[in-house]
């Protein structure tokens, strides 16, 4: 069962927390969750399709998917993604409950029947409770299956005897991942930077050159110079109306965000297995076309 959770007033709806009554609805909202993860029966909740569109604050350093976080955090969260602060996420208590944020103010919880039961028929004064029979959307069709097993890295190291670049993409959003040049010297150390459930892509021998014809399409720009390890980028995902824009700024290399779409795999959680949900690039099967010959 779903259920919708949103605020009654119009206004609330259109202004969130500038409004004057956005107090009374988050109380009330954080009361009925409290009551919800409560009939989870879990005291710590999993973070999942996490976005990032800001640097984390200092008290979301570590937030990742996967990670489990105390249900008094995981209500501060849901707080601050229904009034448009961000960082934005799924919460859940795997096989019982799914958290989401909507528009408006509005939170999507998905659980089962029986947990529904007895909630259904309570009643707010600042809110607007609807239910109906629904399921989470499945957010990813096509999953990238490979991961980052020894035979990966051994390629890697392999490749990155050409120059080389590393994407860790450990959240959606312009500041959810980091890029790397890796060489031989390094590579060991870049795998053990990376985190379970990040998507890694890499590509050698990349067009790097600040070239007009990028501009209209999605391309990430690297400052100068391009030395072994963590790079600075800035993220350009709809584009630029001028090459000055990005070099001005100090941006002496672009690469094409489509240069990105060959070789992928995910970091598995520590038992091996790849839970991550991550769109792949490469086909319906989510096979990279390098798996079974690294």
């Amino acid at each position: 069962m779903e259920l919708i959770i949103s605020p009654s007033g119009e206004r609330v709806r259109e202004e969130l927390a500038d409004s004057d009554s956005w107090s009374s609805y988050v109380t009330e909202l954080r009361k009925l969750l409290g009551l919800v993860i409560g009939k989870g029966g879990a005291r710590f909740l999993q973070v999942s399709e996490l976005l990032v569109n800001e640097p984390l604050a200092s008290e979301h350093i570590g937030l990742r998917n996967g990670v489990k976080v105390h249900f008094s955090r995981a209500i501060d969260l849901i707080d601050r993604m229904v009034s448009g602060l961000g960082p934005y996420c799924r919460i859940s208590v795997p096989g019982k409950l799914v958290i989401e944020s909507g528009w408006d103010g509005a939170i999507h919880v998905y659980m089962t029947r029986t947990m529904s039961a007895d909630l259904v028929g309570f009643h707010c004064q600042s809110s607007i409770l609807r239910w109906r029979d629904a399921t989470p959307d499945v957010a990813v069709l096509k999953p990238v299956r490979d991961v980052t097993d020894e035979s990966f890295w051994a390629a890697v190291a392999k490749d990155s005897e050409r120059f080389t670049l590393l994407c860790e993409r450990w959240a959606y959003g312009d500041c959810g991942y980091r890029w790397f040049r890796v060489t031989p010297e390094n590579v060991v150390e870049v795998s053990l930077l990376m985190r379970p459930r990040s998507l890694v892509c890499v590509v050698s021998d990349p067009e790097l050159q600040t070239r007009p014809e990028l501009l209209e399409d999605g391309f990430t720009a690297f400052m100068a110079p391009l030395l072994p390890g963590e790079l600075v980028y800035r993220a350009y995902p709809f584009g630029a109306d001028t090459l000055s824009e990005v070099v001005d700024e100090g941006f002496a290399f672009m690469l094409a965000d489509k240069a990105m779409d060959g070789w992928c795999a995910v970091v598995p959680d520590p038992d091996g297995v790849n839970r991550a949900l991550w769109e792949s690039p490469v086909g319906e099967d989510g096979i990279s076309p390098r798996s079974g010959s690294y």
